[in-house]
């Protein structure tokens, strides 16, 4: 696994445990300037399943890269995702998006650093607010697949934390009470849950959804946890937005696929995209 190389010899290797984390993302966010002709950006979204078209209905894309040319990024690994980096100057403002397509998760093996490297590379970057979405699955009934939820909580059960060392942060106000106030402003109708994020890369077994929505689960995925950590720990303000694409194992008679997922996405994707856009342009 190599990182690109920034016209000054190879970058620092962030699997590397002897590595600064923030030294690549550092090299990483001058490298996005370089190739952008960005110098600095505002906010940042991480697109999950079904959320890839709102990157569209934000404004004029500056500049797409490749992830791979750019210190401690590597392919998109799962179908869903795409493997580019966008700049997008957001419609009526003067600011600029920085949408990466290029999650990696933590089921992939690459280490929690690469999970979370986007986000640094964001902060360092000059993001201060991120939106992170996602795919996932719903404990409430009510949620057809295709619903949007905003998250106002979460539970790890990761067994894991991008931060090392030391290292205390508050989460008690981790997904911004102001921003999803300002969501709410946008579509009154929007409901919130506590998104619980398992390892994977397999779903949930029944009883497990069952301990979620005990413990006070609302919503099941593999991803998102771990970069709101980060991104707390880097001082951005945090918005969260799950895209129910199906009922969880148990909650539904119906087995569970990827192919599922993304055919929800694709249903919903229209009007989910149209919502985040906006939700966007008004921060």
């Amino acid at each position: 696994m190599s990182d690109a190389a920034t016209g000054a010899g190879p970058a620092p290797d962030l699997d590397d445990p002897t590595t600064d984390p923030f030294d690549v993302a550092r090299l990483a966010a001058a490298r996005l300037a370089e190739l952008t002709g960005v110098e600095r950006h505002d906010v940042a979204l991480v697109l999950g399943s079904g959320w890839g078209g709102a990157a569209d209905l934000l404004g004029e894309t500056v500049a797409e890269v490749a992830a791979t040319d750019v210190p401690g990024f590597t392919a998109a690994a799962v179908v869903g995702h795409t493997g580019t980096i966008r700049s997008v100057r957001i419609e009526g403002t003067t600011k600029h998006a920085l949408v990466l397509g290029s999650r990696t998760h933590l089921y992939e093996g690459r280490g929690v650093r690469r999970v979370v490297h986007g986000v640094r590379t964001a902060a360092a970057a000059g993001v201060s607010t991120l939106v992170l979405t996602n795919g996932c699955g719903g404990l409430n009934p009510a949620w057809r697949p295709g619903t949007p939820v905003l998250i106002r909580d979460h539970i790890n059960l990761t067994a894991t934390s991008p931060l090392e060392g030391a290292t205390f942060v508050d989460l008690t106000d981790l997904y911004s009470s102001r921003l999803r106030a300002l969501a709410h402003d946008v579509d009154a109708s929007l409901d919130e849950g506590v998104y619980v994020q398992f390892r994977g890369p397999h779903y949930e077994t029944p009883a497990e959804v069952a301990m979620a929505g005990r413990i006070g689960g609302d919503l099941v995925g593999m991803s998102t946890t771990l970069e709101a950590i980060a991104a707390r720990h880097a001082g951005l303000e945090v918005l969260g937005i799950s895209l129910v694409t199906n009922l969880a194992a148990g909650i539904s008679a119906e087995p569970l696929s990827h192919a599922e997922v993304l055919e929800a996405g694709r249903a919903a994707g229209e009007r989910i995209s149209a919502l985040l856009a906006e939700v966007v342009r008004r921060m």
